[in-house]
């Protein structure tokens, strides 16, 4: 139970702290949740696959018991055993840098975070793993310092023991924050239980985070940097239930996605519409596409530039026209290129060879292209590449957006070949696809426009239609990004509507 000698947070005024320093405990504390079995939890599936999560599953009923009748350090050394036991430390730490950040986001403390923003210097001590959390903390959160449990390695693996002090609660917190800050007293100490009353008790002020799962978390817009972007197959924190739902449906939904792929790949594009529907595919379409081009006449085909959620989005545009469209592509893996019901063209990244090849297949007939050139997953268009507006003043902008309720249907750090299996794996998916008008000549290269004006203008009348941000971010800058260097995506503001992005 909460230790009530301390006052509540909401008692704590967060007015002329800049030049304070806070110590915050993390689960229940800055995240209303109080369990970190779906973080350990993400980690298990996301690097060990669906028998390691199966594993930490059969394992938390003991680090149950060991955690409320035993010790809280037992029941965590249990899960961290579970979790990272054989697992390379490099792949732990990609998970935690391009995984994680979203889920911990979602569940911010809004009365914690308002005093721990304030704070000039901010430390976070958490019985949590550091390689699991510090990641977020530091990048997103502004954490000055992260002192956490330390995870036991051996050439390059976890052993899945910790290091010497053991896991970090009581009396190991009060340690760490003496080693840490010496004689100085922190300005104030954050926690939510008894075993944090130690820790808080060196410190100028202390204040206890009452338990209140209603609670709603604090918003995107109030983080000190947005999350754009993120991986990881999972859409829902793996709570125990969650996590064995997802277990028992990966068997029957990989059934499903093979049908429903099957039926994709084998069926007229004409019927492909019906198929899927009756698999449990929706597909909504709005707007009027145009006609097909005819060759007969001289006549070029139209560019339909996409909007990018999924490699299906070429896929699902043939559907909602009800004949396959040729498809560019920067990559695709092998396995999508066989199972695919339209043609997909591999993009070199010369832009003289690309250009001769895309005009090439406009006089075939119609063409899709996703001038984003990667996937994002989060409410914002990364920059669009101005190459196709030089080719073509036939464009089409369309404006793809999908619902996905167990699994996403991209990677950027895992196997692309399974990204069309994840996503029709999931029991209902939905794809929404929205013909805009067709770009007016006098907005096109042929008037004068220069090629990045016209992508900006796609750009931003995509946007309006999904309600989502433009930014001047890449493909090199997702990558990056997920890779670990967070400061590139620090570095590049969020572009407003009438401004002009460069190529």
């Amino acid at each position: 139970m909460a230790n009530t000698t301390f006052p509540t947070v909401d008692k704590c005024t967060s007015i002329g702290r800049e030049q304070h320093a806070v110590v915050a405990d993390m689960d229940g504390t800055l995240l209303r949740g109080r369990s970190s079995f779906p973080y350990f939890a993400l980690v298990a599936f996301e690097v060990g696959g669906i028998l390691r999560l199966l594993f930490l599953l059969f394992a938390s009923p003991l680090a149950g018991i060991l955690y409320y009748f035993v010790s809280e350090s037992a029941g965590i050394q249990v899960l961290v055993f579970a979790t990272f036991a054989g697992m390379k430390v490099s792949d732990i730490e990609s998970v935690a840098r391009a995984v994680l950040p979203k889920f911990y986001s979602n569940d911010l403390h809004p009365e914690t975070w308002r005093v721990f923003s304030a704070c000039g210097k901010r430390c976070v001590l958490t019985a949590n793993t550091t390689i699991m959390v510090e990641a977020f903390l530091k990048n997103f959160l502004g954490a000055d310092l992260v002192l956490g449990t330390e995870i036991a390695t051996y050439k390059g693996r976890a052993t899945g023991l910790v290091r010497e002090p053991g896991i970090l609660v009581g009396k190991n917190k009060a340690d760490a924050l003496l080693k840490a800050f010496g004689d100085t007293e922190p300005d104030i100490g954050l926690g939510d239980r008894h075993t944090d009353t130690p820790f808080m008790s060196l410190c100028k002020e202390a204040f206890i985070v009452p338990p209140h799962p209603e609670v709603k978390p604090v918003t995107m817009d109030k983080l000190p940097k947005p999350i754009i972007f993120h991986d990881g197959r999972l859409v829902q924190k793996p709570t125990p239930l969650m996590a064995l739902l997802t277990i028992l449906w990966i068997p029957i939904g990989f059934i499903l996605a093979c049908l429903r792929i099957a039926a994709g790949s084998l069926l007229p594009m004409p019927l492909v519409y019906y198929a899927l529907w009756a698999l449990g595919v929706r597909v909504t379409i709005k707007g009027t596409p145009p006609p097909p081009a005819k060759k007969s006449i001289g006549q070029s085909g139209v560019l339909f530039v996409c909007s990018h959620k999924t490699l299906l989005d070429p896929i699902f545009l043939s559907m909602a026209l009800g004949r396959p469209i040729p498809a560019v592509t920067y990559s695709i893996s092998r396995l999508s290129e066989i199972i695919s019901p339209i043609k997909t063209v591999r993009l070199s990244r010369d832009r003289a060879t690309d250009a001769s090849m895309i005009k090439k297949l406009l006089e075939e007939g119609d063409l899709a292209m996703c001038p984003e050139g990667t996937t994002c997953r989060e409410p914002f268009l990364l920059r669009f590449s101005a190459l196709f507006a030089e080719l073509t003043d036939q464009l089409v902008p369309v404006a793809m957006v999908n619902r996905m309720s167990m699994f996403h249907g991209t990677t950027a750090l895992g196997w692309k070949g399974m990204d069309p299996f994840y996503f029709f794996m999931n029991p209902s998916p939905v794809y929404e696809v929205t013909f805009l008008n067709k770009l007016p000549l006098e907005l096109t290269c042929s008037a004068g426009k220069s090629s990045p004006e016209v992508a900006n203008y796609i750009q931003r009348v995509i946007a309006a239609t999904l309600s989502y941000e433009c930014t001047s971010f890449t493909r090199k800058d997702k990558y990056r990004a997920l890779a670990g260097n967070d400061g590139v995506v620090a570095e590049k503001p969020l572009l407003k509507a009438d401004k002009v992005m460069g190529c």
